[in-house]
């Protein structure tokens, strides 16, 4: 099942970044190897409203490479069923990649 996701409030869609392969050229199922902890936000909510009612923009933008915790977010499916995305809140996200 084919769906776009679109975030609400606080929350942010990211495509995780794929996992590298070791340079000795071992091989590891995908259950062993760790899932990288960082990704490109693809899509971002309006914010959240603050206690007197004004919109807080969010400090992610589209196209930023983001890193997160190691269990944040709910994977979602997206059209792409290749792609692996997450839908997190702003405040799981660690900091912006240069």
């Amino acid at each position: 099942m084919s769906t776009k996701v679109k975030p609400l409030g606080n929350r942010v869609l990211i495509k995780r970044s794929k996992a590298q392969t070791s340079k000795g050229g071992i091989l590891l199922p995908d259950s062993a190897q760790e899932k990288p902890k960082e990704g490109t936000v693809i899509a971002v909510g309006p914010g959240k409203r603050s206690e007197n009612g004004n919109l807080e923009t969010l400090n992610v933008k589209m196209g930023d490479r983001v890193l997160f915790s190691s269990y944040a977010g709910t994977e979602v499916k997206t059209e792409n069923a290749d792609e692996e995305c997450l839908i997190l809140a702003e405040d799981d996200i660690l900091g912006i990649l240069n």
